[in-house]
């Protein structure tokens, strides 16, 4: 079939290029066509076959011809081949099947054209005038309806996603694409489903029924991906990187570091952009000092973009207003007031849904397909941070007006003046937020690209199925080297700005020409087409070495740098470029920028701390660290929560869940969770479904039964991120979560410490133990000295030094079930590995897992780079017991020393709390909701004498941030809402 179409093309390329066309401009210019004759001259004597020799050469004719899509997309060769604009885009994947279809269920759309009629139309009328004929193109992701074969924008589309295993009807697992069987013989047809989307079409002959419902059920099962079937923990999406497919991956460690990259990541955008969040603010500042990026602001780096051309689609939650204060609306409302290339959806339509009480969750951007951003971080106030965590700002210099932000003490009411301070800086602190991000390169981007796609086109059928100017979305495959080169390597897409209109134009890099230039005839090669001398393969003189793709994936990604400098200047707003053309010089051309950005061009000697610390041969002040982790290759999978109400998928997907579950299940040293909750159950808990807590139990009691070392650490918020006192009222919410967390962990016949204990006694605090984090500071110069805790807000789980799982998702049934908020998460396993040790013993940990690991701990420890050798070994004792343990004790200590602050293990009632709220608000005149204001002096007694010492010299003892959970807390009182409060209602929403 294949050599019937190239054979065609070659016939019509000889008339073309004799025929002046296009405003008298050749269409194939200097096509040699005379000059062809010398390759099929040998087969003219052939009435039936043409030579081996001929036949190559003009193969390979025919490839640069097609390598050229000014060429092939042109109208004259679509037509002429009964192809479309979508068959040689590379973007898309492999050509495999398209034609004129009849449909019915798309809104009429504008026709004189009689010929779109079937043809027994004419003689029978056996179409009524609501079937219209339109172009299918089936791709190995998705089928698509275009207008005609010219059009690049989809009128419907399906996009493949797992089927369910099975019918109801015994009959096994449910079919993409089945014959319809229709009264009238005139008639042939057949049907598609996926997920809760369903069309019918009509051909013109059975044949090609049953000719479209062989290759649409081919295509849904078709290695590598097979979309219609699940993959491990059954995701949608594949295990990658199991080759050398350019999977990447690195880590960000807090949000001045994730917004650093991702400003670069939009200013370099040449296409399109997807953004998707829970919550967005469009005045969001990625670089600080404000005043000094102005064209850091997020609304501002769009407008640029979109001004160019690129295309912005941004998907937000619509939340429920009265339990919600992120204002969509507003969000919405400015975003659209940028320009016309950025386009916006807000989803679920509550009313219409029926759906309250679950929420959109993943924090996602995208770029150009080219690099993709996941983790905890929303693009929205109060989640610019790094590693001092900062708890005072005035004057205003990095977090101006709502930003500013504590929601402990208040939550917004007005978005209308959001530079406008929500909180009196000078007596509150800000809540300090701790989270985790991470970038993907390569096909583990597109997956998550994919997903966006699903829910685009899910919410755009929802919420504007007739608006014009909001089109549905065409996810890309890998970007392979077309089918008609034979080849699997990938191709990367160059994307360019070509008018003032908008109009992307792509180009392949194999063909760099450009349509005035010149097609080369290729002289005929051998039939083999293989150079001995160089052990390469060749395709007609088109070389292709099998290690160039390879070497070019690697330097076409672009690693993010970022350092803190020592002092933080006022500088002037000059975006700072992270990218590099080759990642393996990487080290040694960058300097610090004045806002101690790397730049590209000059040489430094210094390395990043997670490469050199091993050998002691660096020392990097206490004030520098690692908060951008190194761009490594890696095997990725995506993994997400969604159901029908949230993607419109036909099962519900948990692979978030299954993958927890497995990968503690197969842990073999130790455990790192960091969480905003932690709410799981033991098997038997009808209560709370996700099985975390499960796997975690039994991998300790294995851990135990065989006598080896294993830890358990878990770090989460000292006390959930909602407004009001644990005692007030109005904080119902907040003691529900509370109550949730506690039965979890520690109290009563469900949770985990009790049931260990009943089995191992006190050395279950060996096996698994509970963290927060905790900041302070002076407010301003001359200010009250304040504490708040830092905000655990990541959602990552390291193993073994070797596997992470970074994503949106929290451990709760919420984010886990699936069938409740949605998310998505990425598994990264370590393909490079560096020396380290594990319990004593030499270990070969892996370079993402390992760095981020120490990072965090160094972080949280308040280690400088000098002293993270001693953190290398997580399980030994030396560093979990006398290091992690020991100083997240001697920090609970301090704090309880100056602040009395809440939580901590010493209250056990409200009227203890109580009490304690009066002393110090008499004592003080004024405290924070959780007593985090140290008086001016702490009072003492030497010698009979009672003395007053600065609280800063108590508190310049803390090191980092880490204190231990109070799992004493409130242990007395019921914290479950009762009957009158709201909360007792929807109990659902806290776990």
């Amino acid at each position: 079939m294949m050599m019937n179409m190239m054979m065609r093309l070659f016939l019509f390329i000889m008339m073309k290029a004799l025929e002046p066309v296009l405003t008298g401009r050749f269409l194939f210019r200097d096509v040699p066509s005379s000059a062809a004759l010398p390759i099929i001259r040998p087969a003219l004597g052939r009435q039936y076959s043409m030579s081996d020799r001929a036949k190559v050469a003009m193969q390979g004719y025919l490839n640069h011809f097609l390598g050229n899509l000014d060429i092939v997309n042109s109208r004259e060769v679509c037509r002429f081949l009964e192809v479309s604009k979508l068959s040689f885009s590379p973007e898309y994947g492999s050509k495999l099947k398209e034609d004129f279809v009849m449909v019915k269920h798309l809104p009429k759309f504008p026709n004189d054209d009689d010929h779109r009629r079937c043809c027994a139309c004419h003689w029978f009328s056996c179409c009524n005038d609501n079937w219209q004929k339109v172009w299918a193109v089936l791709k190995p992701g998705f089928l698509a309806l275009l207008r005609d074969p010219f059009d690049s924008q989809p009128l419907d589309i399906i996009v493949f996603d797992i089927l369910p295993a099975s019918d109801g009807n015994g009959e096994g697992r449910v079919s993409l694409a089945k014959e319809v069987k229709e009264r009238n013989p005139l008639r042939h047809s057949f049907r598609v489903t996926c997920g809760i989307r369903s069309m019918q079409l009509r051909t013109k002959s059975n044949a090609k029924v049953k000719d479209w419902v062989a290759a649409i059920n081919d295509a849904g099962l078709q290695p590598p991906e097979g979309w219609c079937h699940p993959h491990r923990f059954g995701s949608f999406a594949p295990p990658r990187g199991l080759t050398e497919d350019g999977s990447q991956a690195q880590w960000f460690i807090d949000g001045r570091a994730a917004f650093e990259a991702i400003a670069i990541a939009i200013e370099e955008a040449k296409s399109e952009i997807f953004i998707c969040g829970w919550w967005l603010c469009p005045e969001l500042y990625l670089r600080r000092p404000f005043h000094a990026h102005a064209s850091s602001r997020l609304d501002a780096l769009l407008e640029s973009k979109a001004k160019q051309g690129v295309q912005i689609y941004i998907l937000l939650y619509k939340e429920v207003a009265l339990a919600l204060k992120i204002n969509s609306v507003y969000s919405k409302k400015k975003l659209l007031g940028i320009h016309e290339n950025v386009r916006v959806l807000r989803y679920p339509d509550h009313f219409s849904t029926g759906v309250y009480l679950w929420s959109h969750h993943e924090k996602i951007v995208i770029v150009d397909y080219h690099v993709c951003f996941i983790g905890g971080l929303d693009l929205c106030f109060g989640r610019y941070d790094s590693f001092e965590h900062q708890v005072g700002d005035y004057p205003p210099v990095v977090w101006p007006g709502k930003d500013y932000y504590n929601p402990r003490e208040s939550e917004p009411n007005s978005w209308e003046d959001t530079m406008k301070d929500e909180l009196d800086r000078q007596k509150y602190p800000r809540m300090p937020w701790h989270d985790v991000h991470c970038a993907l390169w390569g096909p583990p981007c597109r997956d998550v690209a994919r997903h966006f796609v699903q829910r685009w086109n899910y919410a755009k059928r929802n919420k504007a199925p007739n608006e014009q100017a909001i089109p549905l979305l065409m996810p890309q495959q890998h970007m392979v080297i077309p089918h008609y080169l034979g080849g699997s390597a990938e191709v990367e897409v160059q994307s360019d700005v070509i008018n003032n209109h908008g109009d992307i134009k792509r180009q392949d890099s194999f063909s760099s020409r450009s349509s005035y230039q010149d097609v080369p005839l290729l002289m005929p090669q051998e039939a083999d087409g293989l150079d001995t001398a160089s052990g390469h393969s060749k395709l007609n003189g088109l070389e292709r070495n099998h290690d160039s793709h390879d070497q070019s994936t690697r330097n076409s990604r672009n690693p993010f740098s970022f350092r803190k400098p020592k002092i933080e200047p006022l500088a002037s707003d000059m975006p700072m470029k992270g990218f590099v053309d080759d990642f393996n010089t990487f080290d040694h051309q960058h300097q610090l920028s004045s806002d101690g950005m790397a730049v590209p061009g000059s040489k430094t000697s210094d390395k990043e701390w997670w490469e050199t610390q091993e050998r002691g041969d660096q020392v990097v002040s206490a004030d520098e660290t690692g908060q951008v982790g190194p761009c490594v290759l890696c095997r990725c999978q995506v993994i997400r929560s969604v159901s029908q109400w949230s993607a419109g998928t036909s099962r519900t997907e948990e692979s978030i869940h299954n993958a927890y579950c497995s990968l503690i299940e197969k842990a073999e040293h130790f455990v790192y969770i960091e969480n905003q909750f932690f709410i799981s159950g033991l098997s038997g808990d009808d209560t709370i479904h996700n099985r975390v807590l499960e796997a975690l139990y039994k991998r300790i009691l294995k851990a135990y039964d065989e006598k080896k070392c294993f830890r358990v650490i878990i770090v989460i918020p000292l006390l959930p991120g909602f407004q009001g006192g644990v005692d007030d009222g109005s904080a119902a919410s907040v003691r529900s979560i509370m109550h949730w967390q506690y039965r979890t962990i520690c109290r009563g016949n469900n949770s985990i410490l009790h049931n260990l204990y009943n089995l191992i006694g006190p050395k279950m605090h060996d096996y698994i133990t509970f963290y927060g984090l905790r900041a302070y500071g002076r407010l301003y110069d001359g200010g009250p000295v304040a504490s708040s805790q830092v905000y655990v807000h990541s959602k990552i789980m390291i193993i073994d030094d070797r596997t992470c799982l970074i994503g949106s998702a929290n451990i709760n049934d919420r984010s886990l079930l699936g069938s409740r908020d949605s998310e998505i998460g990425v598994l990264i396993e370590d393909k490079e590995f560096v020396d380290s040790s594990m319990g004593g013993k030499p270990w070969r940990a892996g370079k993402f897992a390992v760095s981020l690991r120490r990072s965090l701990w160094s972080e949280h420890l308040g280690l400088n780079a000098g002293e993270i050798s001693q953190i290398s070994d997580p399980v030994v004792d030396s560093t979990y017991k006398n290091i992690w343990v020991t100083t997240a004790k001697t920090n609970t200590m301090i704090y309880q020393d100056v602040f009395s602050c809440i939580p901590n293990d010493l209250i056990h009632s409200r009227i203890a709390l109580r009490q304690c709220m009066v002393y110090w608000k008499e004592k003080l005149g004024h405290t924070t909701i959780d007593l985090g204001t140290a008086p001016e002096k702490l009072e003492s007694y030497q010698d009979g004498n009672l003395k007053g010492t600065d609280p800063m010299e108590r508190l310049q003892t803390i090191k980092g941030h880490l204190v231990s959970f109070p799992l004493d807390f409130m242990c007395k009182e019921d914290l479950r809402p009762v009957f009158n409060e709201s909360e007792y209602y929807a109990s659902q929403v806290f776990h």
